[in-house]
C-alpha cells in the first residue's frame, strides 16, 4: 500500500513541476517578442489601424529600427509621430522622399490617396524591419495592468506549485528513512 501511496506522490510532485514549469514557459514566451528586441535597438509597436492592410493588417506588432531620413527610400514603411500635438504614431509607407525640403510624402496601402500632409523629418521614429500579425494584441495585453497582474498570477502559481511539489518531496517514505539514519 505504501507503494502505491508513494507512486502517486511521485506522479503528483512530477505533475506540479511540470504545470509550474509551463507557466514560466508561457511568460518567457509571452514576454520575448518584445522585450527581446529592444535590446537590439528596435521600438516595437502594436498596429491599431488597418490602413496598412494587407501588408500590416491592424493587430499586427511591428518592429521598428532608427533610420537616418536621408537613407529611407520610397517604398519603405516608416512610423511617425503624426503631429507634436497629439502624440498619435502612424505606421505608413513612403511614397516620396523630399530631402531638400526634408519631409516624406507617405500613404496607408489601403488608402485611396497619399496623406494629406507631409512628415517632417523630424516626426520620424523609424523603419519598419519586421511585421508580425496578430501580435499586436499581445503588446496591449501586457500593458495594461490587467495583463501585468495576469503575468504575475502566473509567476506566483508556478512558484506556488513548486513549493507544493518540493512539501511533497519531504514526506516522500525514502526521504523520511533516510532523514532517520
Amino acid at each position: 500500500m505504501k507503494r502505491k501511496t508513494y507512486k502517486k506522490g511521485r506522479r503528483l510532485r512530477a505533475a506540479l513541476n511540470l504545470l509550474g514549469t509551463l507557466l514560466l514557459v508561457a511568460v518567457i514566451l509571452l514576454c520575448i517578442p518584445v522585450t527581446v528586441p529592444r535590446l537590439f535597438g528596435y521600438q516595437v509597436y502594436n498596429v491599431l489601424t488597418g490602413s496598412m492592410d494587407p501588408a500590416i493588417p491592424a493587430g499586427s506588432l511591428v518592429y521598428v529600427k532608427a533610420a537616418e531620413p536621408s537613407g529611407i527610400e520610397p517604398g519603405d514603411v516608416i512610423v511617425f509621430y503624426s503631429s507634436v500635438d497629439s502624440g498619435a504614431i502612424i505606421t505608413h509607407r513612403v511614397v516620396e522622399n523630399h530631402t531638400v525640403s526634408g519631409e516624406f510624402i507617405t500613404k496607408g496601402d489601403a488608402n485611396a490617396q497619399e496623406d494629406p500632409l507631409p512628415v517632417e523629418y523630424e516626426m520620424l521614429l523609424g523603419r519598419v524591419e519586421l511585421s508580425i500579425p496578430r501580435l499586436g494584441g499581445v503588446l496591449s495585453m501586457l500593458v495594461t495592468t490587467d495583463g501585468k497582474l495576469m503575468v504575475a498570477c502566473m509567476i506566483g502559481a508556478a512558484v506556488i506549485l513548486f513549493i507544493l511539489a518540493g512539501c511533497l518531496n519531504r514526506t516522500s517514505p525514502d526521504r523520511i528513512k533516510s532523514d532517520k539514519r
